[in-house]
Order: C-alpha cells, then structure tokens, then sequence
C-alpha cells in the first residue's frame, strides 16, 4: 500500500510552466521539485511514511510514498524496465509465478509490482489480463511518449486524475490534486444530490467538478498528455447458464480451491497483520482459511472488533470471542464512546476526501488506530456480500412483485422530508445507468450483484476501507476480491445463492464442514452504529450550530433544518441528520480547506 501520483506532460521540459522561474535543469533533476508537486507528496505521506522517492523525466513527473511490506529494503519506486517508468499502490499476487514464467526477465527488485513491467513487456497492451491481484499504476513508456494509467477490476485501489493546460496529473487521492492547485475546490451539484441521498456516488466523476475516477478495471492510454482511448477488464466474468455448478458438492470443491488460494496469495507479506473479526460469516471464513494447517499466516494473527458503549446497539463481542477462542487467535475489543466520537469525529470525516457518508466509517476509522500499533495489514471480508447474496435486498429481489419485490435505491434520504432548497429528481441516474448496463444477466439477483460490484463495492465500502486504514498507515488486503473467487461465485445458480431466506448460503456450508464453531446458520446478530440516537442526544446543540453553517444552508433552509433537528425521531430522519453532519464537516475539510479541529462542537462553531 502506498500513494501514488505525477504528471503526464504534453511535451519535453514543458515541466518548467510548474516551476518557479529561479529553478534550472540541474536544480530538477537533483534535489528541486515544483511546489505544486512537494505539495502532491505531502497531502500522500499518510499512505506511504516509510519513504518517498520521485523521477522527473522530459515528459513526466513521477512520485511514490511507500508503506513498506514486501521487499522492504529495494522494493522502492518508481521502478524502470528500459524505456518503461512505474509507479504502483497495490499488491500483485500471481507475482511469483509471473517471475517463473518470465525466467528470462532481468528482475531488479523482489517487489511484486515489478511483474507488471514484466507481464507489459512481454503482453503489451493486453498486460491486465494477466494481472491477478489489488492494483492502481501509472506507466509510461517514453519512446513512444505514452502512458497507461490503470485500476484492478474491481476497484480496491483508487486512482483520480485531471487534465492541466500542459498534460494530465494523477495521484491516489483528490486531496493530493486539491493540494497542488491542479484542480479547483468546488461541488458538482450533481454529485452532490447522489452523497446526500445515496451516501456516496457513482461513476468516474467525482464531487470535484474537474477530478475523476479511473474506474474500476478501466485501462486510460495518454498520448503525449492527452487521453487517447480507454478499456475496462470486467470484475465479474460472463457466464452462461451451461456452465452453472449443477451440485453443491461440486460448488463447495471450487470454492475452497478458489478461496484457499486466494487468502494463500494475499499473505504475501514481511509484516504481523490482522483481521477486523465481526462474529459474521465473512470474517469467520478469513479467519478460517488464515487458520487451516495448509495456509498458516508466517507471524500470528491478531483479531480486533468494535462494540459501541450504548444500550441501543448489539454487540458483536461475544460471537467474535467464540470464534477467536476456536482459533486460539489473539483477540482485541476495542470499545467506542460516545465521547471518543465527538471528539474525532472531523478527522475521520477528513479523512474522507472522496466522501462517503457511510455510519461504517466510525468503527472502521478506530479499529485501524488500534491495529496500527500492532499490525502493516488488516485481512477484510468486503465482497463477500455482493458475490455471494448477504444483503437483505438480495432477498427482496427474489421476491415476485405481487409479494413486495421493490427496487433497490429507489428511495433517497431527503425524499418527503422538505429540507432541500433544490431537490433533484436525476439523484438516481448513475445507479440507472448501472442497471441499464446489466440488464443481459441471467436473473434479477444476478444483475442486482452486477450493479452493486460496479458502484456500492467500489464507490461505498472500498473507499471507505482504503481511507480508513490509510489514514494509520494500514493496508486492507479483501480475499474474497479475487478473479478465481469471483468465477466461482458467478457460477452459482440463485437457490446456490440464497435458500431457506439465508443470503451467503454457499458460504455457511463451507463454514459448516471447516469451522462448525462458527454457528454459519445461527441468526444474524446484526451491527449497528448508534450514531442516530447520539445525535439526537444532542439535537438541541446541532440546531443551533448546523443550521448556521453556509454550506448547509445553500442546499437547505436554515429555520427548517433547526425545526427538523429538534423534533427528528424516526432512522429515516436520524439518516439525513447524519448526512448533513457529515457535509458539514466535509465540506470545512476538502472546500474550505481548514485543518480538523475537536472536538465536533468546536469545529462547527
């Protein structure tokens, strides 16, 4: 896991329009970097504080910031094969065997993200297929003058660029492009409905009007500093109905092939890592497979999981201390207060630069702070619910439409409540726009999978997980994002997927045969994040202080928020409270450009 970031230049030596006018060649190319780029570094040294390194070429600026975790000592970047630059965040997990294949290839390093030089050199443009494993790149091939900017399949790295009057600039987070005034710090109206009655958006622009996504396995070849053409590597491969698992005895095989490869793949690592254990069947299956005699973990695994300090929520404590104990696994309780969360809550918002106002984000924020003084890589059970059914509108879709099936987003948090000046009836469209793409698929629960993997995985829980973590200096690594993993779970006919009202059902069988202690079908416990009620508990200090801040009432009415505030009791009505919450403090971090202040009162004030 590292930041990533640079600049692709529309001709030699136009570096000179970012520099001061004192600055020489010499100063460049030895010491001197453009302020506008130490700038780029700086808003990045969060993802990579064991180091950072820069290239500057004639038509090219590259800079990495490392969080060391294989190779540590030469796996530094940007890495070069002849006329070919690199600069990667990720982990490539066929590395190994790509440096087999290539016996011939003067490998340099033992970074795995060296194989990419390799598999580019010897595939050319069809390199990403041979790709297995979590990546964000940029490279650049200078005899040619072109350059490749590309995201894994299913977007678990991230990667954002803008266009500049004299090339393209990329980095790993918008923060890094606003910091270098490569791009202005202003909303897209648009993007903006989509946070506030969705959470979080979709598609490849961002809410920052002149950044975008690479999105998820999207390949942008650049052509002297201007985009050329685009590819994209699907996630979930095409299956016909032929090549559906006819038993579960079969399905259950391929699984744990499938699954013990992958969780084998990502322990690729010279650091402890750590798993964020929630007593649900996501993790119960990592930690199953990072347990099994035939792919232990080279140091010993440590488990951590959130409970919150209130009577209004379940607690997961007790599930997770089974599993554990089962696996003879250390375990840590990290318990979270309402005070702690007032108090950080503008970091963890700022944190967020690409928003996503998730609730998750709280508990993920302070699981990575605990596990950052122990652990470089926290092992994540994110996908587990969109390959194989945990949602309950995966249930929902199952449904005929005389027994309630209804479509899913099809209702967004302000909607009826009255509160925005302007509310806009094309909120919804990007999430259309990724039905309208799936609509070939098989079944409804089929494409319903589809549009979540596109948008939901990447655009919500992914970038929630990358932030989060990244914000300690922690890597997530999601076994079940794997292509092997993905084949097998798109394979699955629907009574495979979901049976007796049970999502995930392929996985409590698997969790049935190798780890009964996990209870796979007991009932789900649930987790929640009381942050509803602790706003309410303090509405009367949020009427006076939201209402007041000029973002919020640019999009809604200051006399109707403080009303609302004061007499909010349903979720529904929590769930907006909390969003414009959220904004609030986003919009003071990423807009304004302020430093986080606690606590929470504080800074709206």
């Amino acid at each position: 896991m590292c930041g990533i970031g640079g600049i692709f230049l529309t001709q030699q030596n136009s570096l000179s329009h970012l520099c001061p006018p004192t600055a020489n060649r010499q100063q460049q190319e030895n010491s001197f970097l453009p302020l506008s780029i130490q700038n780029m570094c700086r808003a990045l040294q969060h993802r990579g504080p064991n180091g950072t390194r820069h290239l500057i070429l004639p038509e090219a600026v590259f800079f990495h910031t490392r969080l060391s975790l294989v190779d540590l000592q030469a796996g530094d970047q940007p890495l070069s094969w002849g006329t070919a630059t690199l600069v990667a965040n990720g982990e490539i997990y066929n590395d190994l065997s790509l440096r087999q294949q290539f016996k011939t290839s003067s490998f340099k390093t033992n970074s795995d993200c060296e194989s990419i030089l390799a598999a580019w050199q010897h595939y050319g443009i069809h390199f990403l297929h041979h790709l297995r494993g979590m990546y964000a790149f940029a490279l650049y091939e200078s005899q040619h003058q072109t350059a490749f900017l590309a995201c894994d399949p299913f977007g678990i790295k991230p990667l954002y660029y803008t266009s500049l009057t004299n090339g393209i600039a990329f980095a790993s987070e918008p923060s890094a492009l606003l910091a270098a005034d490569f791009a202005p710090r202003a909303l897209d109206t648009t993007r903006l409905s989509e946070l506030l009655q969705l959470q979080f958006t979709t598609g490849a622009r961002s809410i920052f009007p002149h950044i975008y996504r690479v999105l998820p396995g999207e390949m942008i070849t650049i052509t002297q500093g201007s985009i050329t053409a685009r590819s994209t590597l699907p996630a979930l491969p095409i299956i016909q109905k032929t090549d559906f698992f006819t038993s579960e005895t079969e399905a259950l095989a391929a699984f744990d092939t499938a699954f013990t490869e992958s969780v084998a793949l990502h322990q690729r690592a010279e650091v402890p890592a750590g798993v964020f254990l929630s007593g649900g069947i996501d993790s119960a299956c990592l930690l199953t497979a990072l347990t099994r005699k035939t792919v232990p973990y080279a140091t010993p695994i440590r488990c951590y999981t959130a409970v919150f300090d209130s009577p209004y929520t379940k607690s997961e404590a007790e599930p997770a201390q089974a599993l554990a104990r089962a696996a003879r696994i250390d375990h840590e309780i990290l318990s979270i207060t309402r005070a702690m969360v007032w108090q950080h809550l503008p970091a963890i918002v700022a944190c967020m630069d690409d928003p996503v106002a998730d609730y998750a984000i709280i508990p993920t924020w302070f699981l990575a702070r605990q596990a950052s003084r122990e652990v470089g890589i926290i092992f994540s059970g994110e996908g587990g619910d969109e390959l194989f059914c945990g949602y309950g509108r995966y249930r929902a879709a199952m449904r005929p439409w005389w027994l309630g099936r209804k479509r899913p987003w099809r209702r967004g948090i302000f909607d009826g409540l009255g509160l925005l000046r302007t509310p806009t009836p094309f909120w919804r469209a990007g999430i259309e726009h990724a039905e309208n793409r799936q609509k070939n698929l098989h079944t409804p629960l089929s494409r319903l999978q589809a549009v979540d993997c596109a948008e939901w995985l990447p655009h919500d829980l992914l970038l929630k997980l990358d932030r989060c973590l990244m914000a300690h200096g922690v890597e997530g690594r999601p076994p079940f994002l794997d292509p092997a993993v993905a084949r097998v779970a798109c394979r699955l006919p629907d009574r495979m997927r979901l049976r007796h009202g049970k999502g995930k059902w392929l996985l409590r069988q698997w969790l049935a045969q190798h780890n009964p202690a996990a209870r796979p079908f007991a009932p789900k416990q649930g987790f929640t994040v009381p942050i509803g009620q602790w706003i309410m508990e303090e509405s009367r200090f949020l009427a006076d202080l939201l209402p007041a801040q000029a973002c919020i009432a640019e999009i809604a009415d200051p006399n109707a928020v403080r009303s609302f505030l004061r007499s909010m009791r349903h979720p529904r009505e929590t769930a907006a409270a909390w969003n414009l919450l959220f904004y609030a403090l986003w919009h003071r971090a990423h807009i304004r450009a302020l430093p986080p202040v606690e606590p929470l009162f504080e800074a709206l004030l």
